[in-house]
Order: structure tokens, then C-alpha cells, then sequence
């Protein structure tokens, strides 16, 4: 690796090989990197290919350089400026359903099971049908 390739740098290279995880950049004679899939655009990548082909000349900038491995990582979407996002849509506010009305009575009842609560239907209907 050539003492040029400093993490940062912004370089000039040759796509040389293209793989479903990313793409082969070479940056001189002797030194290749990875540009990683998610590091070809903004947005999402599906195909490589759509966006790069075999003997594209691009601009790419370091973001790591491993000597013991001889690796180097490379973006191309770290050279360009990032797409201004619009704000989300608002959402329209949910319409609240009116509370329902509790008397009294039935707001010192508190719970009752079903069984227990019949009975007391039933002698509230008889009540009700006396009352007409």
C-alpha cells in the first residue's frame, strides 16, 4: 500500500470488479479497495449494477485502510452531498369518540360478573316496564 492512502482522502479510481456486496476500485497500479454496497449511493442498493459497471471512473473517499489485511474501505456516497429529505406528512389527528356517559348510580357499582349483573337488569327492566 502506497503512504498516499490516509483515512479521509479523496481519490480518483477504476471500478475493476463488481460483486453482490459491493464493487473493486482500483486507486492506483498496486492498491485496490471495497466500496460496500451500502456505501455505492444514498438510499437503497438492490443491484450494483444499476448504478456502476466494469471501467467507471469515480471519485471515492477512504474510510479505512487495514494494512496487516491490506484492505481498504471506500464510498462513493461520502463524495457526494446527501439528498434533502422533506419532512414526513403530517398525520391528520383522529377524530376522539365522545366519552360515555356514566350515572352515579352505575359509577358506584364498580365491577360486577355477568351472573350478578342480570339479575339487576332484569329487576331494572321490571321497574321500567311498571314506571309506563
Amino acid at each position: 500500500m502506497t503512504e498516499k492512502m490516509e483515512v479521509g482522502s479523496i481519490l480518483t479510481g477504476k471500478v475493476t470488479g463488481i460483486q453482490p456486496y459491493g464493487a473493486f476500485v482500483a486507486l492506483d497500479e498496486n492498491t485496490q479497495g471495497l466500496v460496500h454496497i451500502s456505501e455505492i449511493t444514498h438510499g437503497y442498493v438492490k443491484d450494483i449494477n444499476e448504478h456502476l459497471k466494469v471501467g467507471d471512473e469515480i471519485k471515492v473517499k477512504v474510510l479505512s485502510v487495514d494494512e496487516g489485511a491490506g484492505k481498504i474501505g471506500l464510498s462513493i456516497r461520502a463524495t457526494e452531498e446527501a439528498p434533502v429529505q422533506t419532512a414526513p406528512k403530517a398525520k391528520k389527528p383522529r377524530k376522539r369518540l365522545a366519552a360515555a356517559i356514566i350515572s352515579e348510580a352505575e359509577e358506584q357499582q364498580g365491577f360486577n360478573t355477568l351472573k350478578d349483573k342480570l339479575q339487576e337488569w332484569i329487576d331494572q327492566s321490571s321497574r321500567e316496564e311498571i314506571k309506563k
